[in-house]
């Protein structure tokens, strides 16, 4: 009887190839826009979390502090709650640092009177406290120590780009949803013209006593495999994108800090899955207005 079922759907799509062919590619297209916005999402994602955990937290004295009370100061930061280590940073070294920095440009530090940059601590963080909420409470409470008159970890360009991944899960969101719905509606569209066409054939079917489920299961055979083909052809046709891009737009991009990944087998399995899903939702929901009739 399976067998049957796998053969009267095959009929079926060799029949209305037209109507399948035209599902199968918006499928393919549904699964290329969607993957690729998840794929962008979970790269970005991925190279966000590496630089989060290459964050330094740098600590400005003001130009008033004494020298003894440095010491006291660096104890003060390496006992707090998150902190690996405090390195302290004198002027006098970061005025080197800055001359080696900027040894192709020696004019600009020529004409300087005196050293203009203050000592400063270098703080590197244990790594469960690299995450945004814990450095900005160790930073409100570095803010209040007396002597420090500024601290800075990149917060301007770490929230701004989190903004950014923020507007884009939105957005991923968004068009994943709207794509679930267009392909569930053409999939039920596709699957009620069938079902007019063969309305008499069906009707016949009914009055030699053939059960429901014998009329419908050819059918959700039918848009699963629509299904599974516009999910591997979308994921084929992604995959070739991104090759393309990984080798040639991305070939300076790529490095052991920046590494570019496409979907492991499982997030394609999952992929595959929900393309299956969404075929046979929309015959489900066609099936249904159609047999109620």
């Amino acid at each position: 009887m399976k067998l049957l079922y796998f053969k009267h759907a095959f009929n079926d799509i060799v029949k209305s190839r037209f109507l399948h062919i035209v599902a199968i590619i918006t499928l393919a297209f549904a699964v290329i826009i969607t993957s690729s916005i998840i794929l962008f999402f979970k790269n970005t994602t991925g190279i966000f979390n590496i630089w989060k955990k290459g964050v330094k937290v740098m600590v400005y004295l003001s130009p008033e502090t004494p020298d003894e009370a440095i010491h006291e100061i660096q104890k003060k930061i390496s006992g707090m709650y998150g902190v690996k280590d405090a390195i302290f940073i004198s002027k006098e070294e970061a005025l080197n640092i800055l001359k080696q920095q900027m040894k192709r440009q020696p004019s600009l530090l020529e004409n300087l009177k005196g050293n203009p940059l203050p000592n400063a601590f270098e703080i590197h963080l244990i790594e469960s406290s690299e995450v945004w909420e814990k450095i900005e409470s160790l930073v409100a409470h570095l803010e209040l120590i007396p002597q420090v008159e500024e601290v800075e970890y990149g917060q301007k360009w770490l929230a701004r780009f989190s903004g950014i991944i923020n507007i884009f899960t939105l957005s991923g969101y968004a068009l994943g949803i709207l794509f679930f719905i267009a392909s569930v509606f053409i999939v039920a569209n596709t699957v009620r013209l069938v079902l007019y066409a063969k309305r008499d054939e069906i009707e016949i079917m009914r009055l030699v006593g053939a059960s429901d489920s014998f009329i419908k299961t050819p059918l959700y055979i039918e848009c699963i495999i629509q299904g599974a083909a516009g999910g591997i052809i979308g994921l084929v046709l992604l995959y070739i994108i991104f090759t393309s891009f990984i080798s040639n737009v991305g070939k300076g991009m790529t490095s052991d800090l920046i590494n570019i990944n496409f979907f492991s087998f499982s997030a394609l399995s999952t992929i595959l899955i929900c393309s299956m899903f969404i075929g046979w939702l929309g015959c489900f929901v066609s099936l249904k207005n159609f047999l109620k009739n």
